[in-house]
């Protein structure tokens, strides 16, 4: 045998060894599957002291009802809700873990932990979720070619934190609910975990992936091509779907067959409707409002809320248009009372529409106007929304058929919006004239500012949209839940309540 074909043949033997011995590895430390024999329990010891003390908030008190003779609560449904993105931006996630817990089921929350982002400290208190942080690819795209250059990096990133969590740092689940988007990689490793684990799969449709990626990319791109392909592939093998609109399950069904079940996003408890003392008392507090003249008591000025990511599908120059627009119609109509805008959330856009908030408030655009920008717990970005006038919702909807779930937050407090509406889904949520308005533009906005705001008006117009969100304030999350989710999952609300 000739030298180059002894090398060849020592190296195809070692890369032979090195593989098999690899594969071995892999086949022997796979995750264990899930068996309902022996159920998952939970006894009294389990709980800390302070968890016995937080009696609703820990789930004890639904651990003392339901245990059995020998002090043992059996538990019957585990899900492992997957969410690769930040726990504390995915409220409707949130939402999903608490309902599953209260019911007496045991929820893996699984995803990225921000320390300056609040997790609901309802899910942070209950003894049946446990959080599982994942890391964060630790480098950011400053451009579209470090995108594409980074993206091959940040999935097998991804792919490897994932696999790890749900396979290793949890135990086997019965169900995996997984939010979408983002879909690369989520349904790929979701996939390959629910077949080594014998675990049913349930993707919870927010939006589609693809059509995020084609903001950034345009419709046509090949990696959008690619992403629209995948994210029908791995999906509509899943045991179940929810979808946030009925329009959205319409799409699912004629673009990938795949039947979907309509869960509507409604508020969660700790968003409700202020009295008049509760908004004040608050309003009280805030910074923004030091050495300003006014009366927290008369209604000579109106505070307006907007909660964005600061990402381009949440156009803020619209809304900064219309104030513009107000403020300079503002200076020939008195009447018109002064706002008070509040802007909430963080993200990549917020620097440069700060600089443009203060070269427009340097060149007098802005009279009368205070516009700021906050970071608030969930309890105080509750009761900013139980204070204002007005909401304002700048979604766009890449899809077309999604809808923002800061909408249903706003009318969980009874506050009335004003959103951009020109998109299929718009009307699943707010009816234009009973408890909200519709927009395409930032001079729509300002007319819509008008309208409401105008002192010979009498607020009329305002108190009839505030009327029909008080009343669809009254459809909570769980109403929405038990009959679609929880009866997916095996609870009965009857008894497991």
């Amino acid at each position: 045998m000739t030298f180059p074909w002894m090398l060849l043949w020592e190296v195809s033997l070692t890369v032979t060894v090195i593989g098999s011995t690899l594969v071995t590895i892999f086949l022997l430390t796979l995750p264990s599957a899930f068996s309902n024999f022996p159920s998952h329990e939970i006894t009294e010891s389990d709980f800390t002291d302070d968890q016995k003390n937080d009696l609703e908030r820990s789930g004890f008190a639904f651990y003392q009802k339901h245990k059995d003779e020998d002090g043992s609560l059996k538990i019957e449904t585990s899900v492992q809700i997957v969410v690769l993105g930040d726990i504390g931006r995915s409220p409707r996630m949130q939402y999903h873990a608490l309902s599953i817990a209260h019911n007496g089921g045991r929820v893996d929350l699984i995803g990225y932990v921000d320390p300056s982002i609040d997790i609901n400290p309802e899910v942070k208190a209950h003894r049946m979720i446990n959080i599982v942080p994942i890391p964060v690819f630790p480098f950011q795209p400053t451009s579209k070619m470090s995108f594409l250059l980074l993206a091959p990096l940040k999935i097998a990133f991804q792919i490897q934190a994932l696999y790890h969590a749900l396979g290793y740092r949890t135990k086997a689940n019965k169900w995996m609910l997984v939010q979408n988007p983002p879909s690369i990689p989520t349904l790929f490793v979701a996939q390959i975990i629910c077949f080594l684990r014998s675990t049913k799969l349930v993707v919870d449709w927010h939006n589609f992936g693809y059509s995020i990626l084609a903001l950034r990319l345009g419709p046509e791109h090949i990696l959008v091509k690619i992403s629209q392909w995948y994210e029908g592939y791995f999906a509509k093998s899943a045991a179940a779907h929810f979808a946030v609109t009925n329009a959205m399950c319409r799409v699912l069904k004629e673009k990938w067959n795949i039947d979907a079940l309509p869960l509507h996003d409604r508020p969660a408890n700790h968003l409700r409707p202020l009295t008049e003392d509760e908004r004040v008392t608050f309003l009280k507090t805030r910074p923004e409002l030091e050495g300003q003249p006014f009366d927290l008591h008369d209604r000579s000025w109106r505070l307006i809320v907007s909660s964005t990511s600061w990402t381009p599908d949440e156009d803020f120059s619209i809304m900064l248009d219309a104030l513009v627009r107000y403020a300079t119609i503002r200076k020939r109509e008195k009447a018109l009372p002064r706002i008070w805008a509040v802007i909430t959330g963080k993200g990549p856009l917020q620097a440069y529409y700060k600089s443009k908030i203060q070269q427009y408030v340097q060149e007098g655009n802005l009279n009368d106007t205070i516009i700021s920008t906050a970071w608030l717990s969930t309890a105080d970005y509750a009761r900013l929304l139980g204070s204002a006038d007005l909401g304002i919702s700048l979604h766009t909807s890449s899809s077309g058929v999604d809808l923002p779930m800061k909408v249903v937050d706003m009318f969980g407090t009874g506050l009335p919006v004003a959103g951009w509406g020109q998109f299929e889904a718009w009307p699943e949520l707010v009816k234009e004239g009973e408890n909200g308005r519709g927009f395409g533009s930032g001079e729509e906005l300002c007319g819509i500012l008008q309208e409401l705001f105008v002192e010979k008006d009498k607020g009329r117009q305002l108190r009839r949209l505030k009327d029909g969100a008080l009343r669809e304030s009254e459809r909570r999350w769980d109403d929405e839940w038990m009959p679609v989710a929880g009866h997916l999952f095996g609870f009965a609300s009857a008894t497991r309540s």
